[in-house]
């Protein structure tokens, strides 16, 4: 009985220490943003791909006004609601007192500062795939903004998915440094995958997500429900795609379809942010998006 005590005991031992090593936080090495000079003016290319101002300005927000970074913004979901954050430059409010490594650890690894997991309703599986250059450019226009002193309010989440935790394990399952489209891809499709993949993560509505709110990759950007259950994000593979390069374009960059209609609800904020871009990066993103496999 004591040999089986003993046994039971050291399974315990390495059972608790696979899981620690599992789900610690895993915070970006200082080593990679060493020495990068920051630019504030690429800063703001990045700012606008990566659609921080979609989610991070108060609601309602317009024109100018997308730069003042309060939060406040509600996402209902299946695992409950999701409240964007401050992330203006106020010292105590928002994210000023922070440092390169902090913002990156938030931005790419999905750590807050106390070193606890920060949920992914921030995109940070998307964003984790960013160059170290691009991320201390952002974060030097993002201290140029307007301070906000707006608290911030609590998730409205339900057990067991308020425990932070379980985070880890989510992010082993679903966390991945890998690119979702490889293989021989030309320049344009290579950096329309940058930004589709990573600034943009229009995987993040796009893609269907499995029972642990993981994306299915085998069904990238087919489709996916509305995150509050109403409505469909609709399937942007070539098999329904069917729109010209020029009308893509155009839709992407002015909110005009083809049927003479305008583009609505959550898209509307994207076009925003890519009509920020140079033309060649949404011809980039067109490019990638007509490599993609096509899934009906």
């Amino acid at each position: 009985m004591r040999r089986l005590l003993l046994v039971l005991v050291g399974l315990a031992v390495v059972g608790f220490g696979a899981f620690y090593l599992i789900t610690a936080p895993k915070p970006r090495a200082a080593a990679e943003f060493a020495g990068l000079m920051p630019d504030a003016a690429r800063g703001e290319a990045v700012f606008w791909a990566s659609g921080c101002a979609a989610c991070h300005a108060a609601p309602g927000s317009k024109g100018d006004a997308l730069l003042v970074l309060a939060g406040g913004q509600a996402f209902p979901t299946g695992f409950g609601t999701f409240i964007a954050p401050n992330i203006s430059p106020d010292p105590k409010a928002g994210i000023g007192g922070w440092d390169v490594l902090t913002f990156a650890n938030a931005v790419m690894a999905g750590m807050t500062p106390d070193g606890a997991h920060q949920y992914p309703a921030m995109p940070y599986t998307a964003y984790t795939h960013m160059t170290p250059q691009d991320l201390v450019n952002l974060k030097a226009f993002m201290d140029t903004l307007p301070a906000s002193a707006q608290e911030n309010p609590e998730h409205q989440l339900s057990f067991p998915f308020s425990i932070r935790l379980s985070l880890g394990g989510w992010k082993f399952l679903f966390k991945r440094s890998d690119w979702v489209m490889n293989g021989d891809l030309t320049p344009e499709q290579t950096r329309g995958r940058y930004i589709v993949e990573a600034m943009a993560h229009c995987g993040e509505c796009h893609t269907p997500r499995n029972a642990l709110g993981g994306l299915v990759t085998s069904k990238w950007l087919a489709g996916a429900p509305m995150p509050d259950g109403k409505g469909k994000v609709p399937n942007i593979t070539p098999a329904k795609l069917d729109w010209s390069d020029k009308d893509i374009l155009v839709y992407l960059t002015t909110g005009a379809t083809p049927e003479f209609d305008f583009v609505g609800g959550a898209m509307t904020e994207v076009v925003n942010n890519l009509s920020h871009l140079p033309t060649s990066d949404v011809q980039d993103i067109i490019a990638y998006l007509r490599a993609v496999p096509d899934i009906p």
